[in-house]
């Protein structure tokens, strides 16, 4: 997961990638900081942006949350809902210092992990997928699996599914997929992140909710020795 390390960083900046926003916390810094975020957003424009955004913060190792598939530190496809470019980009080289490249959905889902086997459901511009199980996280990309009338279960639970269905309709189908989901896995304990979780309404029993901090939590989870 890591390239270059170092033994015990004292301060790591966290950034969590988003659709909307890119978000960011740094160890010691009590209020986190938002940037937005758009389709055209290149990773050439999001590390000039986080680093002027955190120029006044001390920090000397990285944590990275993208919204895409990656693989050896980098990404290995572009983010559905963002620009160009992604692929097999070099954050560590670009940032300067030691930095953790990780798919965003897998960096919360870290973030809030306590033991077994855990589905992490993302419900934000997308839907995020991981399962970790004994402390080994897998990302997943699910939200693109076909669900019915030739749409993912992204497109009936992410943001566009949302503002297409009534929230009536859209809550209806997010419930189904926590279950086919949970089954499909076998997850004991099942996280509902990202920031239309709360819009979740009577979620199924071994089921949680947890706030977008899981992501900071993840990051600087990162940086210690059993991750």
């Amino acid at each position: 997961m890591a390239s270059t390390s170092i033994p015990d960083p004292k301060r790591i900046l966290v950034v969590d990638i988003g659709g909307t926003n890119i978000k960011l916390l740094a160890t010691g810094e009590e209020k986190r900081l938002k940037i937005p975020s758009d389709s055209d957003l290149t990773p050439e424009r999001l590390v000039q942006q986080v680093l002027e955004a955190t120029s006044h913060w001390q920090y000397d190792a990285i944590s990275v949350g993208c919204p895409c598939v990656v693989s050896r530190n980098k990404p290995t496809k572009n983010p559905h809902n963002l620009g160009s470019g992604w692929i097999g980009f070099n954050f560590e080289k670009a940032f300067g210092l030691p930095t953790k490249v990780i798919n965003d959905a897998t960096m919360q889902a870290i973030g809030c992990y306590k033991a077994g086997t855990m589905l992490f459901l993302g419900f934000g511009t997308g839907l995020g997928t991981t399962l970790i199980k004994d402390n080994t996280p897998v990302p997943l990309e699910a939200g693109h699996l076909p669900y019915r009338k030739e749409r993912s279960f992204e497109e009936y639970v992410g943001k566009a599914g949302l503002e297409r269905l009534e929230l009536k309709k859209w809550n209806h189908h997010a419930l189904k997929i926590i279950e086919i989901l949970r089954h499909a896995c076998n997850a004991e304990d099942v996280v509902l992140g990202g920031g239309n979780a709360e819009l979740i309404e009577e979620p199924p029993i071994n089921t949680r909710r947890v706030d977008n901090h899981a992501a900071f939590n993840g990051g600087f989870r990162l940086w210690q020795e059993n991750w």
